[in-house]
């Protein structure tokens, strides 16, 4: 039986709270008693009061009266394509799909699953003619997110706002979403370089002998990752002695090698006396308590524990001062998995509903888990980053995290969880990406070769070829699982490997700019290939590719026989996107590699690239060589954008950085590059400058 949708009595309310930026209500009443956004950076007040009658795009309110939720659903005009919704396995055109934000435990998820590891109640919608729209439920409670039929969504815990962004392109959305939920901060350097993680690499040997391998082979690499293992019978913030006796030393010992480290903690606490931890969070309080105001007590991997509540300040505080010990023995970034929260031998798979939260005002008082079971893990990286930060204050932090909320980007990264190691998942992976990114989480990825299960080197090559160029690029597989370093499969999958991370490394310029740009405006660094060209209504649903930035285009090969055929952007005033590659690498290694993505560049831009690198600081001076990839558009010209700074620390806050704008034309026959302008405090770096023209039989030259 269908449940009807009744209206809601009271006539709806709306205010703009930017530019091109409404916020609507179900009622006045609704507006007065509306909860604390958890979403948003900072409270919005209101510029003023508009009719919701006179808007394009605006919300009917009204009650579902057999589930008891509210509704707000949104008509959109016909043609209009829907992305977004967060962590969805699937395409990347999201129309007829239903989602539902409810972060879950989803080992081995797949196309059917509504719910998966993140929650973000937002949805980018995309006209015909290329302007755009986003649409934020502002709501923690679990919500249904259906596109079967325009946008409706279906949210427990009674009334919420609705916050509409209506702006003349995507992209223009994207950095209005920026503006609620804020952009990311710029990671440190090596954070933005490969990484290389097994759950687990233990003892520390086969840690080194990871490493080493590694360096031994060439194969560009800047992070491994210490999966629970590590600790003592899984208790957080402890090591086992047998297999780790001296984690000091060994991360001492990678930093001699170029490698910097990650190591994971879980929110479950094992629940022991005599155990620091759980003796101290036993003196403060800390713990989430059930219906009856007793400790909750749930099993995960060191058996029965208690979970910190981190919706809590106090509890914040203690967590994050658990970091100053442990960051002590050189760790460099910190990994909080299971954080939904995940618990053992219950069919929700999380802890109960009615359990209880002492949250902060400011978060919207106590309150029931169902209210903040989608920020629990948004709020313990809140506090972990607040702890790195404390114990490392000369030092950016690094934090991944498996759970999030929309807004949650500003603590921590993400990746597409536990996946497969298998075809499916494979070509998931794009859209995956693309669509986090597209719900305001710009750094982020997949386990490239599959978490769960085997797959083959044939899975691996074609997987890693692509999965280098994503914003977190990492290697992951789960234990009892075969091994997936890149050498793992023979020399061919091998050279490929490598091959393909000289690429990031090269890229890496280009890269890092992207980051910086995603830090200053919210812009997505991966992007949907649709943004090339807004209007192209035959890019809409393309998600065999993807761009980078927004000049390079990366051409995916995603089924096993490679024989698909994507749709490329069309020439812009006539020039084509221009393919490229670099040519051969030092030692003779060719770069021509069929396993290989093809990289393509937009008319009139010119792409940033540096030398080969096997991590952050190998050479003496990493802005010693810059080559620049110039592709000139129909009036002969082509500009683009450098960010540099020290990739470590915080001096680039007080202008310690230097941003180049070069613009190239034609001057007699040549292609001259020139500096146009610079902002930063950051001296130019003394270097060769070369210029490679792609898609002309031009020469090119720098000149000052």
């Amino acid at each position: 039986m269908l449940a009807i949708a009744t209206p809601i009595a009271h006539a709806q309310v709306a205010e703009v709270i930017g530019d091109g930026i409404i916020r609507y209500d179900a009622s006045l009443e609704a507006r007065q008693n509306r909860r604390p956004s958890i979403a948003l950076v900072q409270p919005f007040t209101a510029i003023g009061d508009v009719n919701p009658d006179n808007m394009a795009i605006s919300p009917e309110y009204s009650m579902d009266s057999g589930s008891g939720r509210t509704v707000a659903s949104i008509d959109i005009p016909e043609g209009t394509s829907l992305y977004g919704t967060g962590m969805c396995a699937g395409p990347l055109l999201r129309n007829g799909f239903v989602t539902e934000t409810w972060n879950l435990d989803a080992f081995g998820y797949g196309l059917g699953d509504p719910n998966l590891y993140t929650s973000q109640p937002w949805v980018l919608g995309v006209r015909p003619d290329g302007t755009a729209f986003g649409v934020l439920a502002d709501t923690t409670y679990r919500t249904q997110i259906d596109l079967r039929g325009g946008i409706t969504f279906r949210a427990e815990g009674g009334n919420f706002a609705v916050i509409i962004v209506d702006r003349d392109s995507p992209q223009e959305v994207m950095e209005g979403l920026g503006e609620l939920t804020g952009s990311i901060a710029m990671p440190p350097r090596w954070a933005v370089g490969y990484h290389q993680c097994r759950y687990s690499y233990n003892p520390e040997s086969r840690v080194r002998e990871v490493a080493q391998t590694f360096r031994d082979k060439e194969i560009p690499a800047d992070v491994i990752w210490m999966d629970i293992d590590y600790m003592d019978e899984y208790r957080v913030f402890t090591f086992d002695k047998e297999q780790f006796p001296d984690p000091k030393g060994l991360n001492d010992w990678l930093d001699s090698i170029g490698w910097s480290n990650v190591w994971m903690i879980d929110p479950g606490v094992k629940d022991e006396d005599g155990y620091f931890v759980s003796d101290s969070g036993d003196e403060h309080d800390v713990w989430v308590r059930d219906k009856d105001g007793n400790v909750y007590n749930g099993e995960v991997w060191p058996g029965v524990c208690v979970f910190p509540d981190y919706l809590n300040r106090d509890v914040r505080n203690w967590w994050a001062g658990l970091y100053k010990d442990f960051m002590s023995y050189n760790i460099d970034g910190v990994w909080n998995d299971m954080n939904e929260p995940a618990v053992f031998n219950v069919a929700s798979k999380t802890m109960p509903e009615d359990n209880v939260h002492r949250a902060d005002p400011e978060l919207g008082g106590t309150d029931t888990h169902d209210r903040y079971h989608n920020v629990y893990g948004m709020q313990m990286i809140r506090a972990t980053r607040e702890g790195v930060m404390a114990a490392n204050p000369d030092k950016r932090p690094f934090v991944l995290s498996r759970a999030n909320y929309i807004g949650g980007h500003r603590y921590g990264a993400t990746w597409t969880g536990d996946n497969s190691a298998n075809w499916p998942h494979l070509e998931m992976s794009i859209p995956m990406t693309l669509n986090l990114s597209l719900s305001g989480q710009p750094f982020v990825g997949p386990d490239i070769g599959g978490f769960a299960f085997n797959g083959d080197g044939e899975l691996f090559q074609r997987w890693i070829g692509f999965g280098s160029l994503f914003p977190f690029s990492r290697g992951h597989t789960a234990k009892g699982n075969i091994d997936k370093e890149p050498w793992s499969f023979g020399p061919e999958v091998e050279a490929t490997s490598r091959r393909a991370l000289e690429r990031r490394y090269r890229l890496m310029p280009m890269l890092y700019t992207a980051f910086h740009e995603s830090s200053e405006s919210g812009m997505p660094i991966a992007q949907p290939t649709f943004f090339a060209d807004p209007t192209d209504l035959a890019l809409r649903s393309e998600d065999d590719s993807f761009l980078l930035g927004e000049d390079l285009l990366v051409v995916c090969k995603t089924t096993p026989e490679m024989d698909r055929v994507p749709v490329l952007p069309g020439a812009v005033d006539g020039v084509e996107w221009a393919e490229f590659d670099f040519p051969s690498y030092d030692g003779g290694r060719d770069s021509k590699d069929s396993a290989l993505p093809q990289l393509y560049i937009r008319p009139g831009s010119i792409i940033p690239t540096g030398p080969v690198h096997q991590y952050f600081g190998d050479r003496p001076d990493q802005r010693d060589e810059l080559t620049l990839l110039v592709h000139l558009d129909a009036n002969g010209e082509a500009e683009g954008d450098l960010y540099e700074d020290a990739g470590e620390g915080f001096g680039y806050m007080m202008g310690e950085y230097l941003e180049t704008e070069f613009v190239a034309s034609v001057e007699k026959g040549r292609v001259v590059v020139r500096i146009n302008e610079q902002d930063g405090k950051m001296a130019q770096p003394d270097r060769k400058i070369n210029v490679i023209v792609v898609g002309s039989d031009k020469k090119g030259r720098f000149e000052d």
